[in-house]
């Protein structure tokens, strides 16, 4: 068994896709992260998932995420499982450390379902992960797929208990009339089972797509949001949710934009933010009303009117929105860039770092092959000094906030050996190509990293690559 299988309503205004069909770290974090340029040199550390040309459709990974301590990394696939990842002890003792994970639990977490009333098939696809923090031995999570969230509980167990005095071995009962003796159960050890099971069902909360789902500060409550409302869940109520935003007009033929994502602030339980596809994000704070129609912030780029195309409205569609862990910064990603927005100023982003400005000129090829409503993820290091985003040809870009280098690495099954350090890749985009730069004509649109998660207090990076999962790390 393979380790992995992996919304604009019925009309353009909803999103491509629908048509087509909050953390901080107590560790010490990590200091140098750029590669390439003198400070850290990435290197291969693992890849989980077959390495062969037939990719099935399930084993596409469809969402990344590492728990608050960095032990654990979960990965959903379009086959609607979830694969649980455990740093390995001895390279973690190691001098110097590696960062290698083994196989911890493997459930099915959704399965494809149909909805008769709608006449709709909804996948098991799973859409986004979030952890829980751990507060017992248990470890538990949150998934989703289109339209139901699920609480899993995942444990170990490694006792068992014999010598019941009504019960036999097999499990089946003994009439207590025929015991002629008591004796003692006894605690035995027995080899370690990991259970992964369900705790909570919430469902039949969406009409829409869930995009985005998070957990708040308080670790009682949770968001989920769709392409047009988002709701607030208690984590222990199942069949009751708040609605804290409904952007739905009366006439959807009035409809301009939608929720693209959404996520609560990691230190003020109060506030979320949810980003649109029109390129404005919102700031909310639940204590000045029930239903936060009325936003706090609203953050907004003037577009630039040199740059004014056809595609204009397309590319500057938000894919991702993540907090920084301290709370105070926000990072957006659009299509060709991503910006770093200080959540005291409004009017502009306080940074901005071009992902792969080189696809400007094929942005009409990329609508025909409807790469263009690709959506990108992007993710913070454990100190808020650094970026990771994605794009093609399975490349992805880190941005070193401090010193402003940037570089393109390649998540490819080239590199795939121990300690390999990963080479700066560039792309030409005319003129002579020089040896080591690939064309932007030759790009694989084919191969896009659309997933990604940094270690939240070591630089320990994950890199979702269609169905194979890679691992790199700081040289060691």
């Amino acid at each position: 068994m393979k380790w992995y299988r992996q919304s604009t309503i019925a009309t353009v205004k909803i999103t491509h896709e629908s048509t087509k069909r909050s953390r901080s770290s107590k560790s010490p974090p990590a200091k140098r992260v750029m590669a390439g340029n003198g400070d850290v040199q990435w290197c291969f550390s693992q890849v989980k998932g077959t390495l062969d040309d037939d990719v099935t459709e399930a084993d596409i990974i469809s969402c990344v995420e590492f728990n608050h301590d960095g032990e654990l990394l979960a990965t959903g696939d379009k086959g609607g499982r979830v694969v649980i990842f455990q740093r390995d002890p001895i390279s973690k003792a190691a001098l110097p450390k590696r960062g290698e994970y083994n196989v911890y639990s493997t459930f099915q977490s959704h399965e494809p379902e149909f909805d008769y009333l709608k006449s709709l098939e909804i996948e098991e696809k799973i859409n986004k992960i979030r952890w829980l923090k751990r507060k017992n031995p248990a470890h538990f999570l949150l998934s989703t797929n289109d339209k139901t969230i699920k609480l899993w509980k995942v444990s170990e167990r490694d006792k068992k208990v014999e010598g019941y005095n009504t019960r036999l071995e097999n499990g089946s009962m003994i009439d207590p009339n025929t015991v002629s003796s008591l004796r003692v159960p006894i605690i035995k050890p027995m080899e370690l089972m990991v259970e992964a099971s369900p705790r909570r069902i919430f469902a039949n909360a969406h009409t829409y797509h869930i995009n985005s789902i998070s957990v708040n500060s308080d670790q009682e409550t949770y968001l989920s949001a769709d392409d047009l409302r988002i709701n607030l869940w208690h984590l222990e109520i199942t069949d009751q949710s708040f609605n804290i935003v409904d952007i739905k007009p009366t006439n959807m033929e009035e409809l301009t934009e939608v929720i693209t994502a959404a996520e609560f602030h990691p230190v003020e339980c109060n506030l979320f933010v949810y980003s649109s596809s029109k390129g404005t994000i919102r700031l909310c704070d639940m204590r000045s009303a029930a239903l936060c129609d009325r936003h706090s912030k609203l953050f907004e780029e003037p577009e630039d009117p040199t740059n004014r195309s056809f595609f204009s409205e397309i590319i500057s569609s938000i894919s991702d929105v993540k907090l920084s862990n301290n709370g105070r910064y926000m990072i957006s990603r659009d299509y060709l860039s991503v910006k770093v927005w200080d959540l005291h100023m409004e009017t502009k982003p306080i940074e901005t770092y071009p992902v792969h400005e080189y696809l400007r000129t094929k942005l009409c090829s990329l609508y025909e092959n409807d790469c263009i409503f690709d959506k990108f993820e992007c993710c913070w290091n454990g100190n808020d000094t650094a970026i990771m985003t994605g794009s093609y040809n399975n490349f992805f870009r880190m941005f070193d906030r401090t010193t402003k280098r940037e570089v393109t690495l390649e998540a490819s099954r080239d590199i795939a050996k121990p300690k390999t350090v990963l080479k700066p890749r560039k792309v030409c985009t005319g003129g002579k190509r020089k040896k080591d730069e690939i064309s932007v004509d030759c790009l694989d649109f084919n191969k896009k990293i659309l997933h990604t998660a940094w270690h939240p207090s070591e630089n320990i990076i994950a890199v979702a690559a269609t169905n194979n999962l890679f691992l790199f790390q700081d040289k060691f």
